[in-house]
């Protein structure tokens, strides 16, 4: 049979431990509430981030579209002028040649420009999604830790009965040393 004092310590001991699994999961709770909002703040910077970069990607594409356009333009224009001027022959065909040189370099140059800028452009869509990725996985691992913090009801009467037997023992001890 357990003494009044054993039960009053393992009841105290059972309520603490309650008291404490209750706080735990209130704050597991919260833990998670911020979890999903912070994923969704994520995930919204994500796709910000991404949209500015396409925006960005499609005006360089406009851009170097309009140069390749005016360059275009401009080598016509030259190819005009040296039709206009009257003269024929081997100079005429050289200068046509070097305008349609300067023509496809010029093409060339906005082309690899582009590729590099598309490969950066990829870097940087990686980047956010790995950006991502590490908040998402950083809030995760903050939510589990909060419920792992969370006292098992097994552990708490084990505690309880532990606290009940402790004292009872201590009585017993008491009662031999008095003797």
């Amino acid at each position: 049979m357990c003494s009044i004092p054993a039960a009053i310590s393992g009841g105290l001991s059972a309520f603490q431990g309650l008291a404490m699994q209750g706080a735990a999961k209130e704050k597991a709770e919260g833990t998670f509430q911020q979890e999903v909002e912070g994923t969704q703040s994520a995930e919204d910077s994500k796709r910000n981030k991404q949209l500015a970069l396409s925006e960005q990607k499609a005006s360089k594409e406009n851009q170097e579209a309009q140069n390749i356009f005016a360059k275009n333009i401009e080598i016509l224009k030259a190819q005009s002028t040296l039709l206009s001027s009257g003269q024929a022959g081997n100079n005429i065909s050289l200068l046509f040649a070097d305008l349609g040189r300067q023509g496809g370099n010029f093409k060339e140059s906005i082309r690899q420009d582009l590729e590099s800028f598309s490969r950066q452009y990829d870097r940087n869509i990686q980047g956010t999604e790995s950006e991502y990725q590490n908040i998402r996985n950083r809030l995760r691992s903050n939510t589990i830790t909060a419920y792992n913090q969370i006292p098992s009801t097994g552990s708490i009467i084990l505690g309880a009965a532990t606290s009940a037997f402790n004292t009872e023992l201590s009585l017993d001890e008491n009662i031999f040393n008095r003797g």
